[in-house]
């Protein structure tokens, strides 16, 4: 262990966020192994919250509830919002990261890229997914459309910029979890201290 690395401060956070809608309980280490305790009441997208978790190498606790009676999209939308929330009070000033993350992820036929800029300026770019993607129903709660929700609202509200575009892929469950796993391997690489960086990475001197 370096000496700047033995002075950095714990990268955590803690969200708490109540709406008529839902309500969100959330604990996040951005440099930690990436256990996880994920309860949302939406089991396919525990699946994928978890997943982001392991391939990340974030520690993640998640409790949610929400008016799933009524659909999904609120709960996965504002546990997007808060793990957004989450990761930008948890990366503080941003000094001495890499910034940017680049990967490729198979799962069987499918194959996702992930692009992320840790740049403080939010924009989505997400393409490739099947037509009618959106309107797959994957392990009876979650439409193939929370995907894409979800990153909108994590990435707006953690101010990166993030290029998401599935190259294959033909079965629903896998695009789906190929793309979390794309964007959690490009986010741990962006999140991970480079000690070669001095300060913070850009000429504006603020991320």
């Amino acid at each position: 262990m370096t000496q700047a690395s033995s002075m950095r401060q714990a990268r955590v956070a803690r969200i708490s966020r109540s709406t008529s809608e839902s309500s969100i309980e959330l604990e996040l280490n951005l440099d930690g192994t990436g256990k996880s305790d994920i309860q949302t009441s939406v089991p396919f997208f525990d699946h994928m919250l978890t997943a982001f978790a392991k391939h990340s190498l974030t520690d993640l606790t998640i409790k949610a509830t929400g008016d799933t009676h009524i659909d999904v999209h609120h709960t996965v939308e504002d546990t997007g919002i808060a793990l957004g929330q989450a990761i930008l009070e948890a990366l503080g000033d941003k000094s001495g990261i890499a910034r940017y993350g680049d990967t490729f992820v198979p799962l069987d036929e499918s194959l996702a890229q992930a692009v992320i800029d840790i740049s403080g300026r939010p924009y989505l770019v997400h393409s490739g997914e099947p037509e009618g993607f959106e309107f797959h129903l994957i392990g009876g709660h979650f439409t193939g459309s929370m995907v894409r929700h979800f990153f909108e609202a994590i990435v707006l509200n953690a101010r990166l910029t993030a290029h998401i575009r599935l190259v294959e892929g033909r079965d629903p469950h896998h695009i789906a979890e190929a793309e979390f796993k794309a964007f959690a391997r490009a986010f741990r690489v962006a999140k991970a201290f480079d000690d070669a960086v001095d300060g913070i990475p850009s000429t504006k001197g603020a991320l």
